[in-house]
């Protein structure tokens, strides 16, 4: 690089101390290359790496990938609660006739005649074969079979009733909807669904009177025996006020306006 400049430096004094002797005619004295021409010398030696530069910014986000392979299906969850009730369905079938009012009062008098008397043993009969009747269709489901336990006899009755009309049905017949009020009573219900081929009946127990306060159909309070499945009772809907017997013999609450079959109890010394 020094020795390009210096040649330079050395062409330009020649070339202009001949021009000026041409022009002048006479001697200068040679002085000292006062212009100088850079010229790019040879590449030089690779220098050291520098140091590592602070990290630039973030770049743009990317298109989204490919959707992945579906992954493998989930392990089953537990059973969910009851839905909420569909819709009403068609109209059932005539239910049993109810228990005879209270007398009404006199009539006019009629018209004298000797079939008065007759009128009324007609009249007497079709109260008693109503009576009858009634009681023909608890005899037959008595007849399908029963269960006992010490003091205890229970009827299970396939008709769907509402609740409140499944508790005047037993009460009716002296008897409650079942009040399992220890593990062996418990146990013998159980058993009688189990053996029906029934998933679900109703029993006496509610917490119509008071919410979460759960007693015995006959109002006796519960304090020494209980069979709830776990998570119930719930209080679903906030309609859920009576309560229901699973063939595995735990409770569940559920609402009172359900039909379902039920089980009736009789105490032993009264039947």
């Amino acid at each position: 690089m020094g020795g390009e400049k210096l040649v330079a430096c050395m062409l330009v004094t020649v070339l202009s101390l001949t021009l000026i002797r041409s022009v002048y005619g006479q001697h200068m004295p040679e002085e000292a290359c006062l212009v100088q021409i850079l010229v790019p010398g040879l590449k030089g030696e690779p220098g050291e790496k520098g140091e590592k530069g602070a990290p630039g910014r973030p770049g743009r986000i990317g298109p989204p990938g490919e959707p992945g392979p579906p992954g493998d299906k989930g392990q089953k969850g537990s059973t969910g609660h009851y839905g909420k009730m569909g819709p009403a369905g068609l109209k059932g079938i005539k239910g049993d006739m109810g228990d005879p009012g209270p007398k009404g009062p006199n009539g006019e008098p009629g018209v004298p005649c000797e079939c008065a008397p007759l009128r009324k043993m007609i009249g007497e009969m079709d109260i008693q074969v109503a009576q009858l009747t009634n009681e023909l269709k608890f005899i037959k489901n008595a007849v399908a079979g029963i269960k006992e336990t010490d003091s205890k006899v229970y009827l299970l009755v396939k008709e769907e009733k509402r609740y409140r009309d499944a508790e005047v049905f037993c009460k009716g017949r002296g008897g409650h909807l079942a009040m399992p009020k220890d593990a062996a009573a418990n146990r013998a219900i159980a058993g009688y669904i189990t053996e029906a081929g029934l998933s679900r009946v109703y029993i006496g127990i509610n917490d119509l009177e008071r919410e979460g306060h759960f007693v015995y159909v006959e109002r006796s309070p519960m304090t020494t025996f209980s069979k709830w499945r776990e998570g119930e009772p719930n209080n679903a809907y906030d309609d859920e006020d009576c309560v229901e017997m699973v063939s595995s013999g735990e409770w569940i609450d559920v609402a009172c306006h359900l039909t379902m079959y039920f089980v009736c109890e009789f105490d032993k010394d009264k039947v």
